[in-house]
């Protein structure tokens, strides 16, 4: 019975293993990259906060930019490929429902995110061990695992839902540069809000993907900038809406190649 889901979520996940070098090799680069010019070149100039070192808060952070980059970029990508290519008309008649596809391009879309992530961990639990020789565990496990699944669907679901609204590849890159990314950049990845004046503090915490990104941080190093109990509805709040509108967006967007 759940065959068609099966099948759909082995053929995406496989569509990402093809591009080894994109999903694996690129987010270790960037993560070296990030931590090697942030956490060591800046990070020895930058006060620890709550306790903990400027490069252990980075790494949650680069954690979860990652994770809702390629997320996005899994869902959103398979789409409009298959839009090109003329392959998503065939979903209209496969025996899958709206539902199965959503789960399956979103479960797909996590696993993505989830092994940048991990990625990004390693490569930072590396940059802690040499430069602070203490090994970055993890302070609340079920904390941790439950941002990085909330926020892998997310995204996965947006990644749905901008697809079957653009028409080509630039405005998809488009809405990931000048909407996605500044959002993401001012959430908190790299700077505590608590260093920022009254005034855009209180425009940052209107920010959605400021409480993933923080409820990520508090389940690695165990310090975040608002209270888990916002986190955890906003992000739940985050799932249902962008659930819905990822539906709406199968069931009226178009299927017609280009």
């Amino acid at each position: 019975m759940m065959t068609p889901f099966f099948t759909l979520f082995r053929r995406e996940i496989a569509r990402f293993l093809k591009v080894i070098v994109q999903t694996v090799i690129t987010p270790f680069v960037s993560s070296f990259l990030y931590l090697l010019i942030f956490g060591v070149s800046l990070g020895s100039t930058m006060p620890a906060h709550q306790g903990v070192s400027y490069m252990a808060f980075l790494i949650p952070g680069l954690m979860m930019m990652g994770l809702m980059n390629n997320a996005f970029q899994n869902s959103s990508s398979s789409i409009v490929s298959s839009k090109f290519s003329g392959d998503l008309e065939d979903l209209r008649v496969a025996p899958v429902s709206d539902q199965e596809i959503i789960w399956a391009m979103g479960l797909a879309s996590l696993v993505r995110g989830f092994l940048v992530s991990v990625i990004t961990y390693l490569v930072g639990t590396i940059f802690c061990y040499y430069q602070q020789g203490t090994v970055l565990s993890v302070a609340h496990p079920l904390y941790a695992f439950y941002f990085i699944v909330v926020a892998g669907l997310i995204f996965g679901l947006l990644g749905i839902s901008v697809a079957f609204w653009a028409t080509s590849f630039d405005q998809l890159s488009a809405f990931s540069a000048f909407i996605l990314l500044p959002l993401t950049y001012l959430g908190g990845v790299f700077l505590s809000i608590e260093n920022l004046h009254p005034f855009w503090q209180m425009i940052s915490k209107l920010n959605p993907l400021l409480y993933m990104i923080n409820g990520l941080r508090y389940g690695i190093v165990g310090v975040t900038d608002v209270s888990m109990s916002i986190a955890v509805p906003v992000s739940l709040l985050g799932f249902a809406v962008f659930y819905v509108l990822a539906f709406f967006s199968l069931r009226k967007g178009s299927f017609q190649r280009w």
